[in-house]
């Protein structure tokens, strides 16, 4: 990475508006790597349920096509236990949506929106 302070050069449009932003190269790939996480894939099932404020834990288990019972088991607890976690009132804590969601097989930015 350079040691040197770069001013970035912005770019206008006709407008007068900024446009564009031209940033060192290496600022660059650094952003892009720092911005990876944010690419999560989210169907749009699971964000209407969110929206609707249902749970999210539900919402994901049925797009993946599971039963209650199926991740319970997966989780290793009852599946009374999961259907409370499913309640729409509940807010889980994030260990909790970090253990859902590997058991889902997906990553935990994607359940925790």
């Amino acid at each position: 990475m350079m040691n040197a302070h770069i001013k970035h050069q912005i770019i206008k449009a006709q407008n007068g508006q900024p446009a564009f932003v031209v940033v060192p190269y290496d600022e660059y790939l650094a952003l892009i790597d720092n911005s990876a996480d944010d690419d999560l894939d989210i169907p749009h099932e699971i964000v209407r349920a969110e929206v609707r404020g249902e749970s999210i834990i539900r919402a994901w288990r049925e797009y993946l096509g599971l039963t209650q019972e199926e991740l319970a088991t997966r989780m290793k607890i009852s599946q009374p236990s999961l259907a409370r976690m499913e309640s729409p009132d509940r807010k889980p804590r994030k260990e909790t949506l970090r253990k859902v969601a590997a058991a889902l097989g997906i990553d935990f930015g994607q359940i925790d929106l």
